[in-house]
């Protein structure tokens, strides 16, 4: 290791924090020091060994890394301006890419607000459900319905929409707003025996609820951080029966499940919400924005409320690069065979991952799109599992019982049976 690694890694241990990671007792981190197509350069006592990502950077970087035709969006961009106010100001960035979005979501969803990441898109959409509510003379609706094993972000309101149980913010209960929750969605698989008793359950949550009731958020068709659960597309359509029959918006977070990751575009377009949230692979992984994008009722309906305005602004709302790099990745995107190519990735892990079935200590394996999972019957050891993958030549991050991946659309077959190698090694050592 170089002494420039060694001090580099001194400091970020002794200063910086990780996500979900202690500050005094750090787990490990690996220097990155370069990064290309499906690969990251690693440094520090790796060596600059290059290992296959199998995360996409939490989901995002659908294009791999160092991809020429973002690189240059960016620098185009920045040779003009790279950030101006969006209060009052305007930008061909932001309309290029708000006349993107239009035409490739659902045709209802026509109005939208960009966002800084992910979890505020999500703060932006449960408040827009609030204030629809109190533009249509619903001020009493307050409360959101969700389905347990979801994850919409860390702010506060998204935690309110989270597992309560299992998710990651337990320790919040009773700080938090609180939401009313049915029943987990049955697994993808599942008879329709099973999708039948669970829309009852759910049927008789909202009609116990409605009076309170202003929205449902879910993640449609796969449940991400909160377990890589996927389920039928039919339990989509009883949301949005169910919001219709109460006069609920219905909100998908689709940061997670959009731009082809579950082998369509966006899941919202086998059941149209009121509301949809997008982020993470919006700008191929280059820089961070989300979107939410709404019906014209929608807005209607806001624009009555008392204020007649969404009450949400971020600083960096618009911001030109992310918006110039969003548009550029979108143009890659729909430029290729996306479709064959979730395909292909979700065919080669499911082929790859099956004979996983039958180590000891493996309960589930399961892919959907370009997503696959294998489920553990305890946590994972994550330092041990992931220095076993990161051995076989793969990045990977698991969590809780999961050991997944889902990886950057360029991946090649060749690297596609490294990732597969690295998440044996990883669940064996785990």
């Amino acid at each position: 290791m170089t002494a420039v690694a060694a001090d580099v890694l001194a400091f970020d241990r002794a200063h910086l924090w990780h996500p979900y990671t202690s500050m005094t007792e750090p787990t490990p981190v690996r220097l990155v020091t370069g990064a290309s197509g499906a690969r990251l350069r690693l440094g520090d006592v790796y060596d600059g060994r290059e290992v296959v990502d199998g995360m996409s950077s939490w989901w995002s970087a659908i294009h791999g890394y160092r991809h020429p035709v973002l690189d240059a969006a960016l620098r185009e961009q920045a040779a003009e301006f790279s950030h101006v106010m969006f209060g009052g100001l305007t930008h061909a960035p932001a309309v290029e890419l708000g006349s993107r979005l239009v035409a490739m979501t659902p045709e209802p969803l026509e109005r939208v607000f960009l966002a800084d990441s992910g979890s505020v898109s999500v703060e932006v959409a449960m408040k827009m459900v609030l204030q629809y509510q109190r533009g249509v003379g619903r001020p009493d609706r307050t409360r959101m319905l969700t389905v347990l094993g979801g994850y919409h972000g860390d702010t506060f309101d998204c935690m309110s929409v989270t597992d309560p149980v299992g998710g990651m913010h337990a320790m919040w209960q009773g700080l938090l707003p609180q939401q009313v929750f049915s029943p987990q969605p049955p697994a993808a698989a599942a008879p329709d025996a099973d999708i039948a008793q669970w829309a009852t359950t759910l049927r008789h949550v909202a009609d116990q609820h409605h009076h309170e009731l202003a929205g449902i958020i879910v993640e449609p068709l796969l449940q991400g951080a909160g377990g890589m659960w996927p389920y039928p597309p039919a339990c989509l359509q009883v949301l949005r029966e169910v919001a219709d029959e109460h006069g609920l918006l219905l909100v998908f977070d689709e940061i997670a499940t959009g731009f082809g990751r579950t082998g369509h575009l966006f899941v919202s377009e086998l059941v149209t919400p009121d509301i949809l949230c997008v982020g993470k692979a919006l700008t191929g992984g280059y820089l961070t924005l989300a979107a939410v994008l709404t019906t014209d009722a929608v807005a209607r309906g806001i624009s009555a409320s008392e204020s007649g305005v969404v009450m949400h602004g971020p600083t960096f709302m618009g911001n030109p690069l992310a918006c110039a790099v969003a548009s550029a990745s979108i143009d890659v995107l729909l430029g290729q065979d996306w479709a064959a190519t979730v395909g292909h990735i979700g065919d080669r892990l499911s082929s790859g991952l099956a004979p996983l079935r039958d180590l000891p200590g493996v309960r589930d394996v399961r892919t959907l799109g370009a997503v696959g999972v294998v489920q553990l019957d305890h946590d994972v050891d994550v330092v041990a599992a992931t220095e076993a993958a990161i051995e076989a030549g793969v990045w990977l991050r698991p969590f809780r019982d999961l050991v997944y991946a889902m990886p950057p659309y360029v991946i090649s077959d060749d690297e596609l049976d490294t990732l597969v190698a690295g998440i044996g090694a990883a669940v064996r050592a785990g």
